[in-house]
């Protein structure tokens, strides 16, 4: 009797206790409405975008208790956002609220196509995903370092993924598109030629993921506490601008260096040179929805930022290492239903399906519904809710309710007004038939593909049709290479005439129509207007016994320059050590050499010229110590100067495209 009245005494505590908290989501995000769905209207079918209710009820179906299929291979770093601004004209939520207000991050960069054991530096899309854990809730920013996709409605994605992958029959090619089922895909469905252009640019072999744009791809709303809602695109703008490696430099760095990507965030980071972006925000009122030549719901389409301005939000600075790959890079779950209150959908057909394939992507990836309890995906803010059991699960829920409404526990966890916090859906009027179809302004497939194709340079162009021939040229049927010169002829008569002599394909282009736009967009070009920098960069130095290198390494150093030391062996060369050997450096990881010394041993020196020739090609700068260092043949060269302070000039720049006889 004594125990059954003190087990009673402890239920009734904590039942106490357990009062009064607000209902939330697993991400932390207070609800405001916990008996009704979705729908559209109040006798129409339940929506998929309904986070709440899928979240609610796949717990459920999974309460009785592997590698990504996309973007498994990848890398993260935590850091924090500070906020620029009040941008409560746009939006509430809260982490945008306050200047200086900042508010943790995770961020994970990745590839798409390859396993978690193929190359950094593959031709591929970059995913580049960050969790905000917010006062009010986890809020998931998942996008790409290319502003469009390749289709227009989610229910395609599982075709896309199939046909870039290795092929089922022999697993053959890992992490490429350069192969038949991909440019068969393409050629047959042709909603992927804008970002194909994007695919086939230089935006695609970044140099560094410190280096590389992140957009939101889809169109989503933001929405103000006067419940004003605006149509926006968001963008990750990085610090030291948008650059990349050359074709010829990123399938040798997959050699030399597979990890070159992740081990460049690392290292840059235990260095203290953290990698910051900007994010942007571009708001279109409801109203002007229609007031464009595109339709700003198509994914396959920009908003070109000479049209639409950007409106930068804050910064984000990435100034720590994960302790565990696994436990945080592997383990963590991003969706873009975890949204905050102010961030809402729209109807864009590839945000709608994305709403559930990432909550079903987890359940598989990590073993049931609990995944929001480890540790990395974990919110900051408390979380209250009646989900209980499933596999891995953590918490240690007391009492005796696990349901809403009820009195036992004065109906907590209750759900929490708009006006306290909770979320609500943005009441948008949805009338129609129920259909599978496409709005008629998703069916323009080339004019922005032509629109990108005219804001190319020179050089950029030049490295598209490259990877045009390149990648054709792997197709092994003659029919879909055919196929798909035929389809860029809509984009570019140029473009498609030499890709079909490159490739071998005989087709009368004159007599497919070319999209004529002249517009432009220069805010898609790289080289139309890069970031000069110097900082971060990574130089090797070549020296010996011989010479004394100390001066030229600290002028490298004292501009932020990193440095390291190449020569014959490793160890002291007088006052400096030697990081490398020619054996155990390439020069394709480096984005600028210093020669500082020759040697007598004619092998060596070979290995030295080799090293330059390298680097030349790669059209990266070259300094000379010593003017009889110069090697004849690039003594005039673009790029290729006498003395640090020049070097740091050249550095600069980046890349000398205008080099003769480089052959990246």
């Amino acid at each position: 009797m004594e125990q059954h009245n003190k087990k009673k005494e402890q239920l009734e505590q904590h039942t106490v206790e357990d009062r009064d908290k607000a209902l939330t989501t697993n991400q932390g995000l207070k609800m405001s409405e916990d008996e009704f769905s979705l729908k559209v209207g109040d006798r129409g079918p339940t929506i998929m975008e309904d986070f709440h209710f899928r979240e609610k009820m796949t717990h459920f179906d999974h309460e009785r208790i592997p590698e990504r299929v996309v973007h498994a291979r990848g890398t993260a770093a935590h850091g924090y956002f500070e906020c620029y601004e009040d941008a409560s004209d746009i939006t509430m939520a809260d982490f945008l609220s306050e200047k200086g207000k900042q508010t943790p991050v995770f961020v994970r960069f990745s590839t798409v196509a390859g396993s978690r054991g193929s190359a950094d530096s593959v031709r591929d899309a970059r995913g580049f995903a960050t969790k905000f854990y917010t006062d009010e809730g986890n809020y998931d920013l998942v996008g790409n370092n290319i502003p469009v996709f390749f289709i227009q409605d989610a229910i395609k994605f599982p075709d896309f993924v199939h046909a870039v992958k290795p092929e089922p029959h022999n697993e053959i090619p890992q992490a490429q598109s350069a192969h038949d089922t991909f440019w068969d895909f393409v050629a047959n469905n042709q909603e992927s030629a804008h970002m194909v252009m994007w695919h086939m640019s230089d935006r695609s072999i970044p140099r560094s993921y410190r280096m590389m744009e992140g957009f939101g791809v889809n169109t989503y709303r933001f929405v103000n506490k006067e419940g004003v809602a605006h149509f926006v695109k968001l963008h990750w703008k990085p610090v030291l601008g948008v650059h990349s490696l050359v074709w010829d430099e990123a399938q040798k760095v997959a050699g030399k260096d597979p990890d070159f990507h992740r081990r460049d965030l690392y290292d840059a980071i235990e260095l203290g040179n953290y990698p910051q972006y900007e994010l942007a925000v571009q708001v279109i009122p409801e109203e002007q929805e229609f007031s464009f030549d595109f339709d700003i719901l198509d994914p396959t389409k920009i908003w070109p930022e000479e049209q639409v301005p950007l409106r930068k939000l804050g910064m984000m600075t990435l100034n720590r290492n994960v302790d565990n790959f696994f436990a945080e890079t592997e383990q963590v779950a991003f969706h873009v239903g975890h949204v905050v209150p102010g961030i809402d959908f729209s109807n864009d057909p590839l945000l709608q399906g994305r709403l559930f394939s990432y909550t079903d992507t987890q359940l598989i990836r990590l073993g049931g519904p609990n995944f929001h309890e480890l540790p990395i995906n974990k919110p900051v803010c408390p979380f209250h809710n009646n989900q209980r059991d499933g596999y891995n699960r953590q918490t240690i829920n007391r009492g005796q309710v696990s349901y809403h409404q009820n009195s036992l526990q004065n109906n907590t966890p209750n759900p929490v007004p708009r006006e306290q916090g909770g979320y609500e859906h943005y009441q948008e009027k949805v009338d129609g038939r129920k259909i599978r179809a496409r709005s008629e302004g998703f069916k323009d497939h080339f004019s922005q593909a032509r629109l990108f194709w005219n804001s190319m340079t020179p050089v950029e162009k030049e490295h598209i049709v490259k990877a045009f021939c390149f990648e054709v040229g792997k197709v092994q049927s003659m029919d879909v290479r055919k196929q798909v010169v035929e389809m860029f002829a809509h984009v570019s008569h140029e473009l498609a005439a030499t890709l079909a002599k490159k490739v071998g394909v005989t087709t009368t282009i004159d007599t497919i129509p070319e999209e004529t736009n002249t517009k432009q967009s220069p805010a898609v070009s790289m080289y139309t207007n890069p970031v000069r920098f110097v900082e971060t960069k990574k130089v090797a130095v070549i020296a010996n016994e011989q010479y004394d290198v100390t001066p030229a390494i600290k002028a490298l150093e004292a501009a932020g320059i990193v440095v390291e030391v190449v020569s014959d062996h490793q160890g002291q060369l007088n006052d400096v050590t030697s990081d490398h050997t020619f054996e155990t450096a390439s020069p394709v990881l480096y984005d600028g050499l210093v020669v500082a010394a020759t040697f007598e041993d004619a092998q060596t020196q070979r290995k030295v010229e080799t090293f330059i020739d390298e680097v030349y090609n790669h059209y990266k700068a070259i300094g000379y110590t010593h003017e009889d260092f110069v090697l004849a043949a690039y003594s005039e060269a673009p790029g290729v100067v006498s003395g640090v302070e020049s070097f740091i000039e050249a550095l600069a720049t980046d890349r000398h495209f205008d080099r003769d006889y480089a052959i990246g």
